[in-house]
């Protein structure tokens, strides 16, 4: 884990998806998801559904820190990879973190 100066900066996107587009929003983020990752301050990103809200996923992002986030935040690669997820979602809401401390679980 890095030090209390190196934390890992986490985002994470609360997205609601129109009706029945779901599975097209799954396959174009999985399309466009490199001009997240590709970032040489991202650390890597995850896609989950919601098993209790119909049509919401959670999108979380670890970041080296949060200067080189929201540099990337404020790019033009980021506004396009925004373009072309709007067009599914009909709400939502972002948090961010500082990663304090992780501890591995047994299945690790």
């Amino acid at each position: 884990m890095p030090g209390p100066s190196e934390q890992v900066f986490r985002v994470m996107l609360r997205m609601q998806i129109k009706p029945e587009m779901g599975h097209e929003f799954e396959k174009v983020w999985l399309e466009v998801g490199d001009s997240v990752t590709a970032h040489p301050a991202n650390l890597g990103q995850w896609l989950s559904r919601s098993a209790d809200e119909n049509g919401v996923y959670y999108i979380v992002s670890d970041w080296v820190d949060e200067p080189r986030f929201r540099e990337f935040e404020t790019s033009d690669r980021h506004l396009e990879h925004r373009q072309k997820l709007h067009p599914y979602r009909s709400g939502g809401s972002m948090t961010t973190m500082h990663v304090v401390a992780a501890l591995p679980g047994a299945a690790s």
